[in-house]
C-alpha cells in the first residue's frame, strides 16, 4: 500500500510518498524560514498563502522521484492539527480534494503523533512499550506509549515548551529567526560555570515541565550583563544546560515510573546534539531518535503514520468534506480498528 503524506501544519510544506513493504520511496520538503525571518517569527497569513504555492509542486516532484502516478497511490494522509489553522486547511483541503478525486482513502493524522513514531521509520525502530519525549516549538511532553493510537500522557509544559522558550530566549539575546538552533550553535562557545541558572520543577515531585521563568531568569540575566559577544554565548550555554538537565531529569523519573528502558525522543529539539549527549548518558536505557532530516516537521511522518494505521483500519471517510483540529491532544486518539 502507498500513502502519500502531506505535512502543513506550521511553516513548512512537506511532502512524501511510503510504501508498506518498500519502506519510504521518495520525500521532499520546502522550508519557509527566508519567508518569516524578517518578521522574527512565523506570520500565520504568509505561512497558508505559501503552502498554497507549494504543495502541489512538491507532490508532483515527490511522484516523479518516485516513478509513479497519481493514480498509484493507495491512500492520502494529510495533518489534521495541531497546528495553525490556516495552514492545516491548505493541507486537508488538497489531501481530501485528491483523494475525492481518485476514489481513495484520505486520513486525517495528529501532527504529534507523527513525531512519536518517525524513529520507527527507522532501519533499527524500538519495540512497544516506550517512553516518548516529544520536543518541539508548540510542545514538551512525557507519554507513555503501548502501540499505536495507545497513548498515555504523563506529564506536559504548563507554560512555554522548551522549544519556544529556545526560541524566544534567543530572541532577546538578538539572534536572528529561527533562534533555537542558532542559540545552540552559540552556546559550544559558551564558557562553562560562569552562569547558573536554575532547573525549574525538579525539587518537587511530578513529570510536569515549566519554562517560562528559565526564559525570565534569562532575560534578567542578559539585562544585567555588560551584552559582549562572550556574555551572548556564555547565557546561551547556561540556558541550554539548564533546559537539557530539567529533560533529562525528568526523563529518569519517567523510565523509573513506568519500568521501561527504552526512551524514545522525536520532535525539533531532537536534534540538539547537547540534548542527546545528556540522554543518552542515563544508565541501563536504551535511546531512539528519528534521523536529522526528520526531527524537524516533514511528509514522511504523516505518510508513515497514516500507513500504519490505514493498513489496520475497516473503513475510512473517501468524503470530499474535512476538519482541521488547531489544538488536537494525545490522549483523544485511538487504537486503530483491527480488520
Amino acid at each position: 500500500m502507498r500513502v502519500l503524506g502531506i505535512e502543513s501544519s506550521c511553516d513548512e510544506t512537506g511532502i512524501a510518498l511510503y510504501d508498506t513493504e518498500q519502506g519510504l520511496l521518495a520525500h521532499a520538503l520546502y522550508s519557509q524560514i527566508e519567508l518569516h525571518a524578517q518578521y522574527g517569527g512565523v506570520v500565520p497569513e504568509l505561512a497558508s498563502r505559501d503552502h498554497i504555492r507549494k504543495t502541489l509542486p512538491l507532490i508532483e516532484q515527490v511522484l516523479a522521484e518516485a516513478q509513479l502516478r497519481r493514480c498509484d497511490i493507495d491512500a492520502i494522509a494529510y495533518t489534521a492539527g495541531p497546528g495553525l489553522v490556516g495552514a492545516l486547511l491548505v493541507g486537508a483541503a488538497i489531501g481530501r480534494s485528491l483523494a475525492w478525486a481518485l476514489n481513495i482513502p484520505a486520513l486525517a493524522v495528529n501532527h504529534m503523533e507523527g513525531h512519536l513514531l518517525s524513529p520507527l521509520m527507522e532501519e533499527k525502530p524500538p519495540l512497544f512499550p516506550f517512553v516518548s519525549l516529544l520536543v518541539s516549538g508548540g510542545h514538551t511532553l512525557l507519554v507513555d506509549v503501548q502501540g499505536v493510537g495507545q497513548y498515555r500522557l504523563l506529564g506536559e509544559s504548563l507554560d512555554d515548551a522548551v522549544g519556544e522558550a529556545f526560541d524566544k530566549t534567543a530572541k532577546m539575546l538578538g539572534l536572528p529567526y529561527p533562534g533555537g538552533p542558532v542559540l545552540a550553535a552559540l552556546a559550544e562557545h559558551g564558557t562553562h560555570g560562569k552562569y547558573e541558572f536554575p532547573r525549574p520543577m525538579t525539587n518537587r515531585p511530578g513529570l510536569d515541565f515549566s519554562f517560562s521563568g528559565l526564559k525570565t531568569f534569562s532575560m534578567n540575566t542578559w539585562l544585567n550583563s555588560k551584552k559582549t559577544d562572550q556574555d551572548r554565548a556564555d547565557i546561551a550555554l547556561a540556558f541550554q544546560n539548564a533546559a537539557v538537565e530539567t529533560l533529562a531529569i525528568k526523563c529518569k523519573r519517567a523510565m523509573k515510573q513506568t519500568g521501561y528502558s527504552t526512551l524514545v525522543i522525536a520532535g525539533g529539539v531532537s536534534a540538539n546534539k547537547a540534548l542527546r549527549v545528556s540522554l543518552n548518558d542515563i544508565k541501563e536505557i536504551q535511546t531512539y531518535y528519528p534521523r536529522q532530516e526528520f526531527c524537524s516537521d516533514n511528509g514522511a511522518m504523516i505518510a508513515f503514520t497514516g500507513a500504519m494505521r490505514q493498513r489496520s483500519m475497516i473503513k475510512t471517510s473517501t468524503a470530499p468534506s474535512f476538519s482541521v483540529r488547531p489544538r488536537w491532544p494525545l490522549e483523544e486518539l485511538t487504537p486503530p480498528s483491527p480488520v
